[in-house]
């Protein structure tokens, strides 16, 4: 374990060895807190400090947890003391219901770790009860020579009467360890004697009673030498600071510069005074600025018969985003399609949002939100078909309007599914008619199909028989073996490949009905007889053919039978 504290203890030891040894006793503590945060009740737009300090060796380091997690928000400020003894939170300005929450402070080191929770409520101004603390009387910028008296005034009032306490450059003042050269008067003022330079700072009095806790606005206090006779520019002490606000918000901008003698200041938006001439202020001027719509520059401008300074502060109204540039299309696939496109916003985004869906669809746009960069693939899209895509812009205020769309359309793939209703009939004893619908799932242009049939469906369907068809979703299938069944299957084919195979279907190669002759004729040979011919109906085997016939419309009728295909009739 390290030598963390030690004392030096000497040890007597004969003369004639005219040395001097030393133990060194060490001791490790675990951290111990000295100052606890309090419970803390604050107003929307103030602020709050939570004050917490610890001893310990060695010296312990204390972090401060919100909700379990580091505090890190650039409203939130630790302040360390000067001897390491602790730091001070503070929050500011307050928003609620954001910043109400249990903070802790955590104190620890390489002997053990202790933790002290507090609670902050912050109110809105609608919320403020009645006898919440007022600061009638603030501190005021003040200039003081060194080794002379010094007093910051402060007075409150709320119901019960609240007490007063300082804080200078953020960190609490203590009282009672300066040999009362610094101490708070009865009437809450801070009286400072015999000034020194190390009094120099920013002071704020804050007032507390139960109903809660109101800061004044800070002043700052400065001190020069006695014999300072030197005249010195105007230089800004505290120069003004950039903000950024919602639009209709409101902001307070602070410009303080010294010199000798002290400097007039003033503000001016271009070639406008903003500060009349009759009532400029000398050291320091607050510019306050309500529902504010535009951005712009405001100029604080320090003046004495030594010179003329100026420093600028920017506001900047945030607004939405303006819409990204069209999306481009740089890749596509059967199921995705890779969008780039131009932010088309000179501010930083927070992030994208891609909405896409089918082309003339009613239906609503799907989002994939968290984008990050101006490239994206969108997945899971369906083949061969056509979308629709447009992009959002996000920031800190909201989403923009969505970019001009983008008509595109993802690539073939092989169909994902086998043709619909496939049915097989004999149409003779060797010829069968099979027909079917198309795929469910085509996934692109059906290029043909391919029908597989075979007396053997145990045989791999490589070895089966095939059939091509190019455009049609019907076909027949000829020179089969009589009194054989068949099995049949169908697969539909795009560019990019074969679809699966239809479930098999079964067909049996019979003996039916013949069709009808064909190129029937009739010649009369001589004065007693007819010459008839015809042609077999196609793909049939015939035994033999009967023929009807009759003499006129009232005559008998006379069936013959067992005929060929050319045959005499006499009369």
């Amino acid at each position: 374990m390290p030598l963390t504290s030690c004392r030096m203890v000497p040890v007597a030891r004969p003369l004639s060895l005219l040395l001097a040894f030393f133990l060194c006793a060490c001791a490790e503590t675990p951290p111990r807190f000295t100052r606890t945060p309090v419970d803390q009740t604050g107003v929307s737009g103030g602020v709050a400090s939570f004050i917490c300090q610890a001893t310990g060796d060695p010296r312990p380091k204390i972090v401060w947890n919100k909700k379990g997690k580091k505090v890190s928000n650039q409203r939130f400020e630790v302040i360390e003391f000067d001897d390491g003894s602790g730091s001070v939170l503070r929050i500011q300005p307050l928003r609620t219901p954001r910043d109400e929450a249990i903070y802790e402070c955590v104190a620890s080191n390489n002997v053990g770790e202790i933790s002290v929770s507090t609670r902050l409520t912050v109110l809105r101004e609608d919320q403020i009860p009645r006898g919440f603390p007022t600061i009638d009387m603030g501190p005021q910028l003040k200039v003081v020579e060194r080794t002379r008296t010094a007093t910051m005034l402060c007075a409150a009032s709320g119901n019960p009467d609240p007490e007063i306490t300082w804080f200078k450059d953020f960190l609490p003042v203590d009282t009672s360890n300066n040999n009362g050269r610094i101490k708070q008067l009865r009437s809450g003022a801070l009286q400072i004697e015999q000034s020194e330079e190390s009094d120099q700072g920013k002071y704020e009095c804050v007032a507390t009673n139960s109903a809660g806790t109101r800061y004044s606005a800070p002043a700052n206090l400065y001190v020069r030498e006695l014999r300072e006779v030197r005249r010195v520019p105007p230089r800004f002490s505290i120069p003004p600071t950039n903000h950024e606000i919602m639009p209709g918000g409101s902001v307070n901008i602070t410009c303080v510069a010294v010199g000798s003698p002290m400097p007039y200041v003033k503000w001016m938006l271009g070639a406008e005074d903003l500060t009349p001439e009759d009532d400029m202020p000398i050291g320091r001027n607050v510019l306050e600025l309500n529902d504010v719509r535009q951005s712009a520059n405001y100029t604080c401008v320090a003046m004495s018969t030594l010179g003329v300074i100026e420093a600028i502060a920017q506001i900047t109204v945030k607004a939405l985003p303006k819409p990204p540039g069209t999306p481009v299309v740089t890749e596509s696939t059967a199921t995705s399609i890779t969008l780039t496109w131009d932010s088309g916003n000179p501010e930083p985004v927070s992030y994208y949002i891609i909405q896409h869906k089918p082309k003339n669809s009613e239906e609503p746009y799907k989002e994939i939100d968290g984008i990050a960069t101006t490239r994206y693939s969108v997945a899971g899209l369906s083949p061969y078909s056509d979308y629709e895509f447009r992009v959002v812009a996000v920031n800190n205020i909201g989403r923009g309007p969505a970019s001009e769309p983008v008509l595109t359309q993802t690539s073939e793939q092989a169909p994902s599914s086998a043709p619909r209703d496939v049915q097989a009939r004999m149409l003779s004893s060797t010829t069968i008619l099979v027909q079917w619908k198309e795929p469910e799932e085509p996934n692109g242009q059906i290029q043909g199909y391919r029908v597989y049939y075979t007396m053997d469906p145990t045989q791999h369907v490589n070895n089966w028989m095939k059939h091509n068809v190019a455009d049609s979703q019907i076909t027949t299938i000829g020179n089969l073996v009589p009194q054989k069944t068949y099995s049949v299957k169908v697969l539909a084919f795009t560019s990019i490949g074969d679809g699966p195979l239809s479930s098999d279907i079964q067909v049996i190669t019979q003996t039916g009905v013949p069709g009808q002759p064909l190129n029937f004729k009739a010649e009369p040979e001589s004065e007693t007889s007819i010459l008839l011919s015809w042609t077999p109906p196609r793909s049939d085997t015939i035994a033999s053919y009967e023929l009807v016939y009759r003499d006129g419309d009232q005559g008998e009728e006379v069936r013959l039978i067992n005929l060929f295909s050319v045959e005499k009739i006499y009369t």
